[in-house]
Parts: structure tokens; sequence; C-alpha cells
């Protein structure tokens, strides 16, 4: 009996030394993180809203942990090929997504995705939230502020047009939300990213656009765009000469652009955990922060349940602007 109990003990003491073992080497591989580059999949080209905060974010990471965050530039079809890529990267904590409001839009919009935003990613964290602006080329529509913009639109039906980062994106349903409150007709013109779309803008290829302000930002203090108005009930502190939506007699009109990071499913928890604390106190560096507010942006601020009750909310909240507007894919 005694051999027997004490054949037991060395079970049990085994099983705990295995169990101890394992967390062990679950903790080291993440507190290690990161010990390689990390590739950051971004799904719209280069020079667009979401580069505009995924560069700083990489020069800050490389400074703080000494490892590279790769930026690989996936664009096409509102955000949704670069998504499709990211969900299906190793779950490891070394392929990690940044997407945006588009991709709470895309579930109305392409009823056939081969992934799922809520389904097959693991939101991790809110990286910046920033108003939606109206933006014009000012040789294109020389007008001096919204209220002689809207009379020009008025006067004009179907005469004026405005790029977007895609079909489906939230310059797209900006738009449409803008032609349904106003009254107005605006034609559409989808790009492959918010970048080229600038671009053609700041050329005089396209009239305006509903672009957010961390994308615009630095071709407003420039000159080479002109802001006549930005979303919501305030004005934003980078641009304090701008009118808001609710003062130009919009008050409806709230449309913000916000961008966040996700894992792909599968990502284990003490990695998530890792990689959330690291963000976290990237976002409190000082650099960070200037940069955001130069582009008119919060910082997000919430935890991963928040983050992840946000986007959920976002994907029925665009699923009715969708249904009301009739958008479809051109």
């Amino acid at each position: 009996m005694a051999e027997h109990l004490n054949r037991r003990g060395i079970l049990r003491s085994g099983a705990a030394a295995g169990l101890a073992l394992a967390t062990a080497g679950s903790w080291a591989q993440a507190s290690a993180w990161p010990s390689k580059p990390v590739t950051l999949v971004v799904p719209f080209p280069a020079g667009g809203g979401t580069d505009a905060f995924a560069r700083p974010l990489a020069a800050q990471f490389a400074k703080a942990t000494g490892k590279t965050l790769i930026i690989d530039n996936r664009g096409g079809a509102g955000g949704t090929v670069g998504a499709s890529y990211a969900a299906k990267g190793a779950p490891d904590g070394y392929t990690l997504f940044m997407g945006a409001v588009h991709h709470a839009i895309a579930p109305s919009m392409y009823p056939r995705l081969d992934y799922d935003i809520e389904k097959d990613f693991i939101p991790l964290a809110l990286l910046a939230n920033v108003p939606q602006v109206v933006v014009v080329n000012p040789k294109a529509v020389p007008v001096a502020n919204f209220q002689q913009f809207l009379a020009h639109v008025k006067r004009n039906p179907a005469k004026l047009n405005y790029g977007s980062a895609g079909a489906g994106t939230s310059h797209h349903l900006a738009g449409e939300l803008f032609k349904q409150q106003s009254g107005t007709f605006i034609t559409h013109i989808p790009y492959r990213g918010a970048g080229p779309a600038l671009q053609d803008l700041i050329a005089g290829n396209v009239d305006m656009m509903f672009d957010g302000l961390g994308s615009s930002a630095t071709h407003i203090k420039s000159g080479r765009i002109k802001a006549l108005m930005v979303s919501g009930a305030k004005r934003n502190p980078a641009f304090p000469d701008v009118p808001c939506a609710a003062e130009v007699g919009m008050p409806d009109y709230t449309v913000t652009t916000w961008y966040g990071l996700w894992a792909p499913k599968g990502t284990p928890a003490d990695v998530q955990a890792r990689i959330v604390e690291e963000i976290r106190r990237l976002g409190a560096a000082d650099e960070l922060k200037a940069v955001w507010a130069s582009n008119g942006a919060e910082y997000g601020g919430m935890t991963q349940q928040q983050f992840a009750a946000m986007v959920s909310g976002e994907v029925k909240r665009w699923a009715q602007v969708v249904q009301t507007s009739g958008a479809k894919l051109e």
C-alpha cells in the first residue's frame, strides 16, 4: 500500500512538474515577445490614413523593443484583400493586422468575404480615433466655406465627384451619408486606398473627399487641399478654424475613422497580453502623442473587451447605413 501511494505521489509530482514546465515555457514565449521582427499587415497602399499611424508606430516599436515592425501594405477591395491575408497568418504574435472602420463596413458590402472580422481575428487595441473631414481641391471647387460649398453642390447636381479609398470604405459611406442628410448628389469615384485618392484630389482629378483627418492633415496644412468641415459636435484641436458638422447645420453627421490592431485567431492569451501591454506603453510615449495630436487623433485607450464590443457595434451601425443608402460596389 505504501509503495502504491508513493507511486501515486511520484505521478502527481511528475504531472505537476510537467505543468510547471509547460507554464514556464508559455510564459517564456510571451515574455520573450518580440524575439524577432513582427509583420504588421496594413490593408491599404502606402500614403493613406492607416499608414499615417502605422509608420510612426513602427518607428516607436523599433526604438522601444529593438525589433523591427515590418509594414506590409496589401491594398485592394476596400481593405478586404489585406484582411483576408492577415486572417490566415500564423497565430504566434508575429503577424498582426492594422484594420480600420472600413472592416466593420465590409461585411455589409462584400457578402462573400472569406474571413469574419469578429470570428477570425482577436481584437487587441484601438489605436486611434479620428474625425472625418470634408476636403476639396481649392482650384476645382473655389469656395471659401462650407455654406458656399453646399450652395455650389446644390446648384450643380451630379457635376461634382468625390474620391474614396474604395467601395465600401468609410470614405464611401461617409459620402453616402452626407448626400442623404444634405439632399445633394455627388458622384463616387473609388480608388485602391486613400493614398491614391488623395494624390488625385491634390492633382485636381477629383473634386473632393470625405477623408479621415489623419491622412488629410499634412495636405490641409500645406494648402494643397481645403478643409470645410469636420464631422461631429466639436471642432478638432489640431484644426480649430475648421467648423464642425453641428455648427453648419448637420448635427447628425457623425463619422469617425478609427484604426485598430488585431491578431489572427488562435494567438495564445499570454502572447496577446504581452502585445497589448507593449502597445499601451508605445501609446503613452511623447513621440506618438505628438504625431497623434498633429493628425487630429485621439489614442484609443480601450481594453480588449471594450474594443471588441465597439467593433461589434460598428458592424451593426454601418449595416444600417448601407441598407438605408442602398450603397453598392461599383
